[in-house]
């Protein structure tokens, strides 16, 4: 099986990381569990250039590095690996981040799993020749048969993928969304998501 993995919100805590952010520099106190929207300008009602800031401390590379992993993310990925399925990790993350989150993964033994920008959401201004990054039409043309996300804004993404499975990880910003088919299930943690994949995969 091929299997497309979001990386923030999924594979570590990224929203609850910048709840913090907001706190410290803004002085907004947006609890976690009240993050109504992925877009968090949105969520926490801020400036353009409040979230230009705001998105720049974010993707520092020391922050990035101390996320949490979400529990079980690594060893349900590791044992996927082992199985002999192919996993790719597509982040919407800018693209000069890729080093410090290549890195990160590679501290959380996921090492063996290659890592993709995309610019799922319209974010980059420049054009950028990387080996790492890769634009929509070419991950279009790709296959997978399982995808992970937790953002209502890629849903559009995964769509293009001919009979893909969704495993939806359950976030406050998703759970008023709509699935698009039949294909999108909620999950509630990794263990939910591994049934899920191992029922599919038969």
């Amino acid at each position: 099986m091929k299997i497309y993995i979001d990386f923030d919100d999924v594979i570590c805590e990224t929203a609850k990381y910048f709840t913090k952010i907001a706190k410290e520099l803004f002085g907004i106190d947006v609890p976690y569990r009240q993050v109504q929207f992925f877009n968090l300008q949105k969520s926490f009602d801020l400036s353009d250039e409040q979230y230009d800031k705001l998105m720049e401390a974010g993707h520092l590379p020391e922050n990035l590095l101390s996320y949490e992993e979400t529990p079980g993310a690594s060893e349900t990925i590791n044992k996927w690996v082992d199985e002999g399925h192919e996993v790719f990790i597509i982040t919407g993350r800018p693209f000069n981040s890729y080093e410090p989150s290549r890195k990160w993964l590679d501290e959380h033994h996921l090492e063996r799993v290659p890592l993709f920008c995309v610019d799922k959401y319209g974010r980059e201004i420049f054009e950028h020749e990387y080996e790492y990054n890769m634009t929509l039409e070419q991950l279009y043309s790709m296959t997978f048969d399982f995808a992970i996300e937790d953002s209502p804004s890629a849903f559009e993404h995964v769509l293009h993928f001919h009979n893909c499975k969704v495993a939806v990880f359950d976030r406050p910003w998703n759970r008023q969304a709509e699935f698009p088919n039949d294909n999108f299930v909620r999950c509630k943690n990794w263990n939910q998501i591994d049934n899920v994949f191992e029922e599919y995969a038969g």
